[in-house]
């Protein structure tokens, strides 16, 4: 069969870079043929630029030539989602309520990774202000899932979820504040990572607000990373580079070699939570498949333990409390003829929030600290907690939310928003698939600052799960 460029991960391509047997502008075309056979049916991007990019793979292609590669990412096609600005690009937030105004500069995530040589082809769609987990969107055309275009890919990072998944590229840059990077991973089968909060600069920060990569493969998640890291001027919370501070996980065994090694289980401390508490009860097939994960660490000399839920209904209606006035002072802040334009669900979302007092709007906001507080405890005897990424599998394709109620919209984010709240990484790796063939997401929480770890965990899991199945070609 013949080798399909697309399909590289980005840590093969730039080997085979440096070792003069490919070429950028050959892998380029290969990513823009694949795009344009599948995107009519995924609508995974948005404002794509082959022009530009191509002319940045013919600089890359000279570089590698004459041996001075501007960086790590030289030459590798990426796509960022639609809310990380780029320069000259309109950032709609996934709604047709947005002015669209040229962004003035690229974010901080988007320019380092454009000053490490990456191809930045195309950004990636994203639902209604980012506030739903699907591609459900009055600006975008609805995404869907490469592995059943019936099935959402997940949200809000929804067109990198799908993009990944379809082989546009290796590397795909997502956001993520409640799980909108690590569902769309999940229910997409590829990893993703919600790093520590401030270890990549996002610009405007807010609590539980980070950005991270989807990628196939830990390798080039955990590249990406070290990539991104480091402080900017714009983001008062962010981190030293990942070099200057990186500790894979202090006390664990790791095996030898660079930052995308698998992380050796042998010793390891492993809370297993399968039952959040509260929201949608868990589908039998992600328990039993998260289960086996647990049992593949378990016998590869893991300690893993069963643990009771971490946050309770109070939290997370708390923080729905807190949202939804916040997007509805957002909202109402609009002129009326760019309010009418929002969502319905969203509309409906926000329609309740002047039953809010202002103490539970303030009593809201506390049960951010108090997730927070409730992971830290979690973590007192623990060096991981494995958890299903989401109670359920990819749900319908054009549904805002698994519930279809926009009064209900969190059910199904209790395994993901308390890492949101608390900081810590978070990393998506598949772990296997339903009966009907739709990926399941496992979730590897890590200590404050172990980003690498959590992905060298995943990369362990990735090589001992035995159901690798082809990826999707729709």
């Amino acid at each position: 069969m013949t080798e399909s460029l697309a399909d590289l991960s980005a840590v093969e391509l730039i080997s085979r870079y440096q070792e003069g047997s490919l070429s950028p502008v050959e892998v380029l075309e290969d990513v823009l043929a694949r795009v344009d056979s599948l995107e009519p049916k995924l609508c995974a991007l948005y404002a794509p630029d082959p022009t530009s990019a191509r002319a940045a793979a013919r600089d890359s292609e000279y570089r590698w030539r004459t041996g001075d590669p501007v960086g790590p990412l030289d030459g590798v096609p990426i796509t960022i989602k639609e809310n990380i600005a780029t320069r000259g690009t309109p950032v709609p937030q996934g709604t047709a309520a947005t002015d669209l105004t040229p962004a003035t500069e690229d974010a901080p995530a988007a320019a380092r990774l454009r000053a490490a040589g990456a191809l930045i082809f195309s950004k990636t769609t994203m639902p209604e202000y980012g506030m739903l987990s699907s591609g459900v969107s009055t600006f975008h055309h609805l995404s869907r899932n490469p592995w059943d275009l019936t099935r959402t890919p997940g949200g809000s990072s929804a067109g990198a979820g799908a993009a990944a998944a379809a082989g546009y590229g290796p590397i795909h840059l997502g956001t993520d504040i409640g799980g909108s990077i690590r569902l769309p991973a999940g229910w997409c089968g590829v990893v993703g990572l919600k790093p520590t909060h401030g270890r990549v600069a996002v610009g405007n920060p807010y609590p539980g607000r980070a950005i991270g990569p989807l990628a196939r493969t830990a390798a080039d998640a955990a590249l990406a990373l070290t990539v991104m890291s480091g402080p900017d001027r714009r983001d008062y919370t962010s981190l030293p580079h990942l070099a200057d501070s990186y500790n894979p996980a202090p006390d664990l065994p790791h095996t030898a070699g660079d930052h995308s090694s698998a992380l050796d289980p042998r010793g390891v401390r492993i809370a297993l939570l399968l039952d959040a508490g509260l929201g949608l009860p868990v589908d039998p097939e992600v328990a039993a498949a998260v289960s086996v994960a647990a049992a593949l660490l378990e016998k590869a000399g893991a300690i893993v333990e069963p643990i009771p839920p971490i946050i309770t209904r109070e939290m997370l209606d708390g923080l729905d409390h807190f949202w939804r006035v916040r997007s509805a002072y957002d909202i109402n802040a609009l002129p009326e003829d760019r309010r009418a334009k929002v969502l319905p669900e969203i509309r409906r979302w926000v329609s309740t929030a002047t039953d809010l007092t202002a103490f539970d709007v303030f009593h809201g906001h506390t049960q951010m600290h108090a997730m927070a507080v409730a992971v830290d405890k979690a973590f007192a005897d623990y060096d991981f907690i494995l958890s299903p990424v989401a109670p359920i599998t990819a749900f319908a394709a054009d549904l805002a939310y698994p519930t279809d109620d926009p009064l209900k919209p969190f059910e199904h984010i209790a395994f993901t928003v308390p890492y949101n709240m608390s900081t810590h990484p978070a990393a998506t790796i598949n772990c296997g698939f339903s009966t009907t063939g739709l990926p399941i997401g496992l979730q590897i929480a890590a200590p404050r600052f172990n980003d690498l770890a959590a992905l060298g965990l995943a990369a362990f899991v990735d090589s001992a799960q035995p159901d690798h199945r082809p990826w999707p070609s729709t």
